[in-house]
């Protein structure tokens, strides 16, 4: 697929006699040899001016009704190489550009229907018809509202041909796109719920999840949209095996607006709680995780592996018995090294295993939130770490003293 970076300009040469022409000998390609001169007659003749009337450059409206004739006869992306397709298609949207206002229903409307046309393509000719939404993207000044109408079906494009990884799309990207194209709150929010769905329903949760992280984020928090929404993401992160950052939710307004609801409370577990709390909440909430299709064994393996974060936060440089893993997570000893692994592999945790002294040394581990408490031990460890480090540089000058007086005593020796 194109690159979203990479477009190709075509500087179309003559009048606009000659372009409408060229565009109309074009599409006259799909019809039978025989029938094309036929085909093309209307246009020739659409084109002719008249003694007495004002040259076609001056007639705004006879210009503006002879593309639009044009306009009607593409029906797909006609037949030609795809060198040929993208410039017939850049040259089609400079006239609609050049002749109707962007921001006119006229002109959207034309355009959607070309658009659509584009669209429409066979999927066998789906990476031709992806350059050409991709330079009109491109071709469209990076304010231009046009550019979510665009992408969109670009995006629709993607999700019929099951292609959505070609687009190389990031949230960052998305977000920036967002930022700069001039369109209301209503049209944000309704682009990235079409990114939602689209990796939702080709199979990409975790793509899906990160964009519904945006998408909250730009609902008004008190609207029903909002907290069906808030619901959703929560139980996307939770349902979610790899996602553990549970802290980030508690920063968006939508989510917090929805904390009466139940899932809210289970959220809260995962944020600080742990196996214990867990079963509180299981118990007093009976049928809840199947009403949101949450499984309990994945659940079960999330929160002790978050406890176990929050417990080797609290062992960083030292040494962690398994006895008090095992303690925590609920476990027999013998369990230890597989979750101590596990946690290691979902990059909660860092350290090394010890056999012989049934031990982790916990190297470095990640705080599930970062408050007062964290702050509080994060002083305590730097100032740990000057001592340390100040015990350290005496020693080293005190080395140098000691060296620098040995050639002195050396030479006083050799001299008697």
């Amino acid at each position: 697929m194109a690159s979203q970076t990479d477009s190709v300009s075509i500087f179309a040469e003559g009048t606009f006699e000659e372009q409408i022409l060229e565009l109309a000998n074009y599409v006259a390609r799909s019809h039978p040899e025989e029938e094309r001169a036929a085909f093309i007659a209307p246009f020739q003749d659409a084109l002719k001016v008249e003694e007495g009337q004002k040259p076609i450059e001056e007639d705004q409206e006879k210009r503006k009704s002879v593309f639009k004739s044009v306009l009607q006869q593409v029906n797909g992306l006609g037949d030609g190489s795809e060198k040929e397709i993208e410039g017939f298609f850049n040259l089609l949207y400079a006239h609609l550009f050049s002749l109707f206002p962007v921001s006119s229903p006229e002109g959207n409307e034309l355009l959607s229907g070309l658009l659509q046309t584009v669209s429409s393509s066979s999927a066998e000719r789906s990476t031709i018809a992806y350059r050409v939404l991709s330079n009109l993207f491109n071709s469209l000044p990076r304010t231009s509202p046009l550019r979510k109408l665009v992408y969109s079906t670009l995006l629709q494009l993607a999700a019929a041909n099951d292609d959505l990884d070609g687009l190389q799309l990031s949230k960052s990207e998305v977000t920036k796109w967002l930022s700069e194209w001039d369109i209301s709150d209503d049209e944000k929010s309704s682009f990235l719920k079409s990114l939602v769905d689209a990796f939702a329903k080709a199979g990409q949760p975790v793509q899906s999840y990160q964009y519904s992280l945006v998408y909250v984020q730009e609902l008004p928090p008190s609207s029903d949209a909002a907290k069906s929404a808030a619901v959703q993401l929560i139980s996307d992160a939770l349902r979610l095996p790899d996602t553990f950052d549970f802290d980030s939710l508690f920063k968006l307004d939508a989510v917090v607006a929805a904390k009466d609801h139940e899932l809210f409370s289970l959220l809260q577990v995962f944020l600080n709680g742990g196996l214990a709390e867990f079963s509180a909440w299981q118990s007093s909430h009976g049928g809840a995780l199947e009403k949101y299709n949450l499984d309990l064994a994945q659940l079960q393996r999330k929160i002790r592996l978050l406890a176990l974060a929050s417990l080797s936060s609290q062992y960083v440089g030292q040494q962690l018995s398994y006895a008090k893993i095992a303690e925590t997570l609920q476990v027999e000893v013998s369990e230890v090294e597989k979750w101590v692994i596990d946690v290691i592999r979902a990059g909660l945790v860092w350290g090394k295993l010890s056999q012989n002294t049934q031990s982790l040394f916990v190297t470095r581990a990640t705080s599930r939130t970062f408050g007062r408490e964290q702050w509080e031990l994060l002083e305590k460890r730097l100032v740990a770490w000057k001592s340390g480090l100040a015990g350290v540089l005496e020693v080293v000058a005190n080395a140098k003293r000691v060296g620098g007086h040995a050639p002195a005593q050396q030479a006083q020796a050799a001299s008697a």
